[in-house]
């Protein structure tokens, strides 16, 4: 059985409120997926940031996207798109086209490089969330979903 929220953060007094304890459970949690993340793809010299826009790119396809359409798509929103873009180009993953009728307009797809390289990583990202998720029943995982899909939601 899992240790309890309070004793992971050697925290002594109770969480005021169910919601309270909810909210650092969660935030917890994402850290806790994040570092495993992290060291994940560490071997593979990408961050889970770069590892999000590439799977986001694989799945636009050869048409590509702009860089506003990779940021609106990304798991958790990044202030410099553009800039992320151009780093992860210089790593020959992805290519950008500037559009010749509008300058502004640059479309960015991914490589055959960033292709290969996540076709490297989704097993260890499999693994990953096998080790994590793989001991909770469908049902749990339907109620985990739909329950953080209604916290996001209420904003």
């Amino acid at each position: 059985m899992p240790k309890g929220l309070l004793a992971e953060l050697k925290q002594t007094k109770p969480f005021p409120s169910r919601g309270a304890e909810a909210l650092v459970s969660i935030l917890r949690t994402s850290a806790v997926l994040e570092h495993q993340l992290g060291e994940a793809m560490r071997p593979f010299r990408i961050t889970p940031t770069q590892h999000n826009v590439l799977r986001i790119l694989r799945g636009a396809g050869p048409a590509g996207l702009c860089g506003r359409e990779v940021a609106e798509r990304m798991v958790a929103r990044v202030p410099d798109v553009p800039r992320l873009l151009e780093r992860m180009e210089a790593q020959r993953l992805v290519s950008r086209e500037r559009d010749a009728a509008d300058r502004r307009h640059v479309t960015a797809r991914i490589t055959k490089k960033g292709l290969d390289l996540l076709e490297q990583v989704d097993p260890v990202i499999g693994a990953l969330e096998r080790a994590r998720l793989g001991r909770l029943s469908e049902r749990t995982l339907v109620g985990l979903i739909e329950g953080l899909a209604a916290v996001r939601d209420s904003s």
